[in-house]
C-alpha cells in the first residue's frame, strides 16, 4: 500500500481507505493526482452536460462523487466511515446532508443572499460536513460551480486563479483554507473574496 503526502488543510486517509485504491500501479502523491485530475475532467463534462437543475439531492451528490473518483477509489460515492480531524461525525452526515439542501433551496426561493453567497455558504457547509473520506473539497468546488451555472445562472467560480489541490500550491491553498476558516467563525467575506479572485 501507498503512502501518500498530503497538502496542508488535507485530510489523511485511513488505512482501510486507502487500500480502497483500484489502481495499484499508483505509488506516488503525483501518480493520484494525474489519475484523479482526469477522472475528475471526465466528470466535470459529464455534470456540465447535463443542463439539470436537480442538484440538490442526496442520489445526485454521492453520483457526482462517483463520477470523479470512481476509476480510483472503491468508495467512491459512498458516505465516509470513519471519524476524520473535522467533519461531522459519521452518523450525523445523512441528515446535517438533507437539511443543507432544504437551506439552499429556502436561499434560493427567497433569496436570503445574493447568488454567489449561496454558493459559497454551500459549498463551505459541504467541506464542513465532510462527506466523503477523500475528495470533499475538490467535489464541493464543482457542487457550487453546478449550482452557480445550472441554478442560479451565474459564471463558475475562479477560485483564487489558480491549484488549491496540488502539495506545492502555496499562497493560493492558503488562502482558500484561510478563508473556508474564516467561514468557520460566520465570517463569509474572505470566501466570497476568494471564490471570484
Amino acid at each position: 500500500m501507498a503512502e501518500f503526502e498530503y497538502p496542508p488543510g488535507a485530510t489523511p486517509l485511513e488505512p482501510d481507505e486507502a487500500e480502497g485504491l483500484l489502481l495499484p500501479h499508483i505509488t506516488t502523491r503525483s501518480e493520484l493526482d494525474r489519475w484523479e485530475q482526469d477522472n475528475i475532467l471526465e466528470a466535470e463534462t459529464w455534470a456540465f452536460r447535463r443542463r439539470s437543475s436537480d442538484l440538490l439531492n442526496e442520489n445526485f451528490i454521492l453520483k457526482l462523487h462517483e463520477k470523479m473518483f470512481g476509476v480510483v477509489w472503491e468508495w467512491a460515492g459512498s458516505f465516509r466511515r470513519s471519524e476524520k480531524n473535522l467533519g461531522v461525525d459519521p452518523l450525523f452526515i445523512r441528515p446535517s446532508l438533507l437539511e443543507l439542501c432544504r437551506d439552499v433551496e429556502t436561499w434560493i426561493e427567497f433569496k436570503t443572499y445574493p447568488a454567489d453567497e449561496i454558493a459559497a455558504r454551500f459549498h463551505h457547509r459541504l467541506v464542513f460536513i465532510h462527506l466523503f473520506p477523500n475528495g470533499n473539497g475538490r467535489h464541493a468546488r464543482l457542487m457550487a460551480d453546478l449550482l452557480l451555472v445550472h441554478v442560479l445562472n451565474r459564471p463558475r467560480f475562479t477560485w483564487g486563479g489558480s491549484s488549491i489541490t496540488d502539495t506545492d500550491a502555496g499562497e493560493c491553498r492558503t488562502s482558500y483554507i484561510n478563508a473556508l476558516r474564516s467561514a468557520d467563525r460566520h465570517d463569509y467575506s474572505p470566501l466570497l473574496s476568494f471564490v471570484r479572485s
